[in-house]
């Protein structure tokens, strides 16, 4: 989904930390696991004023994991070393995706966890295979995303054929350009990288730490090596069950959800933004602007289309409400686009890595499981939904439409369901809407011993290592003893947490009055946690 959990265009470039990654270096030509456990990988330094001690490698792997001796190709890999005398192996990590770029995200959880914690870990970041600096790496369609696109809304036969044409065509480019590696890039062939990884770095088990997607490879690297696994933790969880067609459509509703809860705050806030203060009122001026600009694009670069793309984001972090509201505001109350036109390029507008991000994430979703090849089908069911959820249902549906027209065979998803691994701790907001709470319960009962936290109340992506002490708390102890919260049912939980941390206060308005300029680029800090899912 576009801007959101199973596929977010970018947010962690506006952090700027992927680009401060330099290029990998080395590498070692190592055809399959059992020789990668006996070639050490070359590490060379890539240090950044930011992340001082970062190094950098690359690791040859199959491209078919059953064909080891066949085709070869490169993963990117970073590394945050140890300090501490304790050594408790490498901490392999990952952002989200399908499609996240992770080589930066050794460094930020080096430098997020307590000192003390970071420095018994190897922190190893990766771009898995057709990201980043990874080879190859994908772009099906270079400029797929280009200003204005057709309105979502199929409204007429001939904006619904405007946007099949630019499915197919997605489709069409990346049997083009990459149908020597499509069959190849899925989730578990991803995993069985992972393990590649692991036996490189000479561990016997491995501990995980991932977000939002990454949640689902670490359940998957579970079921397929339990015996591998030494601790997990795991951020934002993905439905398994829902892989991956019904999980985007569950995924509108909380969309929906979120996106009423901003205009409930805007309402709340009507001293500052001047929109009213009834959020069904501020919700049909917001419908009225899409209106407006499906008619008449703003600077002929933001139509209906890329305000849904905008103002997604928001859906993820609270923290750019304000900024949010000040666009809105600024359109509505003094016909002004040039805050809108700033916002879009900030968090909307999409980039050659965002074209790489999306290229991955719809090759890994539509090779992973079944998807309806009748338009019809789609066609029923994002009706129904738009209907209840109207806010990004037809958006998100023409974001994954490529995959009623893929050009690989699907494969089936695996049951992820284990009583072999050691206790995994698991965390999740109850309101977030990239990856709703109902599957982190799913998730949490599949995987036996495993221990929730919930975080009540909140509605951003990523409850770790974004300003929650009392969840960071949790993490801390887990990674550093291996401690887990009591099982036991938490009261008001309904017996799914075993532990629950309140949410974080919603952001204030950032200043009195409607109408600001808006962000400019680089003006926000955004939770490197805030990914895909």
């Amino acid at each position: 989904m576009k801007n959101r959990a199973i596929a977010l265009c970018s947010l962690a470039a506006l952090t700027g930390l992927v680009s401060s990654v330099p290029p990998a270096a080395g590498a070692s030509a190592l055809p399959d696991t059992a020789r990668s456990a006996r070639a050490p990988l070359a590490w060379k330094a890539c240090a950044t004023k930011a992340l001082p001690s970062l190094q950098c490698a690359s690791l040859k792997i199959p491209l078919d994991h059953y064909d080891p001796g066949g085709r070869q190709v490169t993963l990117a890999l970073s590394r945050v070393p140890h300090t501490a005398r304790t050594f408790q192996g490498p901490l392999l990590v990952n952002p989200g995706g399908p499609g996240g770029s992770g080589l930066a995200m050794a460094g930020t959880v080096a430098k997020s966890l307590p000192k003390e914690v970071a420095a018994q870990y190897d922190v190893i970041g990766f771009d898995p295979r057709g990201v980043g600096r990874s080879e190859p790496a994908l772009n099906c369609r270079p400029g797929h995303f280009e200003p204005v696109r057709p309105d979502s809304l199929p409204h007429t036969p001939e904006a619904e054929r405007a946007n099949l044409d630019r499915a197919r065509a997605f489709a069409r480019g990346c049997a083009s350009k990459h149908a020597d590696v499509l069959p190849f890039i899925d989730t578990v062939s991803t995993v069985k990288d992972m393990d590649a990884i692991r036996a490189a770095l000479g561990a016997d088990r491995l501990n995980f730490f991932g977000y939002s997607y990454g949640t689902y490879l670490g359940a998957v690297y579970g079921k397929l090596y339990p015996y591998r696994v030494r601790r997990m933790a795991l951020d934002s969880l993905v439905d398994p069950s829902g892989v991956w067609y019904e999980a985007n459509l569950r995924q509108d509703y909380a969309f929906d959800a979120r996106h009423k809860a901003l205009m409930a705050w805007i309402a709340r806030h009507d001293a500052a933004y001047g929109l009213g203060k009834d959020p069904a009122k501020v919700e049909a001026r917001w419908y009225a602007m899409r209106e407006a600009l499906a008619e008449k694009p703003a600077g002929k670069k933001v139509g209906a289309a890329e305000l849904e793309d905008t103002f997604v984001p928001g859906a993820y972090f609270n923290g750019l409400w304000p900024h949010l509201a000040e666009v809105f505001a600024a359109y509505v109350n003094d016909k002004d686009t040039g805050p809108l036109l700033r916002a879009y390029e900030h968090f909307g507008a999409s980039d050659a890595a965002d074209e790489n991000g999306y290229s991955v994430y719809t090759a890994v979703q539509c090779r992973d499981a079944l998807w309806p090849r009748d338009w019809q089908t789609w066609r029923e069911d994002n009706t129904r939904v738009h209907a209840k959820a109207p806010f990004s249902t037809w958006n998100n549906a023409w974001y994954n439409a490529p995959c009623a027209f893929w050009p690989t065979h699907h494969l089936s998803p695996p049951d992820v369901s284990n009583s072999a691994l050691p206790p995994v701790l698991l965390f999740q907001a109850t309101d977030d809407p990239a990856t709703p709470y109902e599957g982190a319960v799913g998730l949490h009962r599949k995987l036996r011993g495993s221990r929730l936290v919930v975080e009540e109340g909140g509605g951003n992506h990523g409850v770790t290592l974004s300003g929650n002490a009392c969840a960071d708390r949790h993490l801390a102890a887990y990674l550093a003893t291996g401690e887990v919260p009591g099982g036991g049912e938490v009261p008001g939980s309904g017996g799914a947490a075993d532990a629950v941390c309140e949410a974080q206060a919603d952001p204030k308005p950032s200043r009195a009055g409607g109408g600001s300029p808006g962000p400019g680029r680089g003006a926000l800090s955004v939770p490197w946690s805030t990914m895909r899912a």
